[in-house]
């Protein structure tokens, strides 16, 4: 069996609806799934949604939810970093085809998904190189495909730092703010990020604590 790490790229005709505000929303970091199925066209999902610390987050993704006529039922829930999502929708022809091409009855997607605000989704998927090989090659137009890594283990990998994230540590570095002594505080790096000092620390903050965790883990 083979593991291999997939980065799916969206163009802008198959970019779904919630994908899309993920991207577009400045509140909104990146959206997570823990599990879920699809059974008869109904996708019944659990996600964690990160956000920036602004608290506007919630509120852009509930309108957008509110807005899709294929959106059973959902329920999300404030937690510190962002909210849990309980979402259950009618699968359209996009979504169902994107589905059945990841799910074939010798592949396994492998928790958690990752939906990024560059319009892509990272996932693992499990199989012979044969099947994983059909699979990738299956995917409708306009989906494009990186490999990022593989692996003759049967295994995951944790999220990383999100885009904003990274974007803020490297924001903080270009202002000297890692340098010993500092050379500047979190004031420079909220004025190069164009934020509110608050949203800028709070970016840092969990971007450092997903990268410590990274490189911890790697080491045991």
């Amino acid at each position: 069996m083979k593991s291999v790490r997939v980065s799916l790229g969206r163009d802008a005709a198959t970019l779904g609806p919630l994908h899309e505000t993920l991207c577009t929303s400045p509140s909104l970091e990146r959206e997570v799934v823990l599990g879920g199925q699809a059974v008869d066209g109904v996708e019944t999902i659990t996600s964690f949604v990160y956000e920036d610390g602004s608290g506007d987050g919630r509120a852009a993704y509930e309108s957008a939810l509110e807005d899709l006529e294929t959106v059973r039922e959902y329920d999300a829930t404030p937690a510190d970093e962002g909210f849990f999502l309980y979402l259950r929708r009618e699968l359209g022809a996009e979504g169902l085809s994107l589905l059945n091409a990841l799910a074939q009855e010798t592949v396994v997607v492998v928790p958690p998904i990752e939906l990024r605000s560059d319009r892509t989704i990272r996932t693992t998927v499990v199989g012979r190189s044969a099947d994983l090989a059909a699979v990738l090659e299956a995917l409708s137009d306009g989906v494009t495909v990186d490999v990022l890594w593989t692996s003759d283990r049967v295994t995951t990998t944790k999220t990383a730092a999100s885009d904003r994230q990274l974007a803020a540590m490297r924001a903080a570095r270009s202002v000297g703010y890692y340098e010993v002594p500092r050379r500047n505080g979190i004031e420079a790096v909220a004025a190069e990020l164009d934020c509110a000092v608050s949203t800028a620390s709070a970016l840092l903050r969990r971007g450092e604590a997903n990268v410590i965790d990274r490189v911890l883990d790697s080491r045991r």
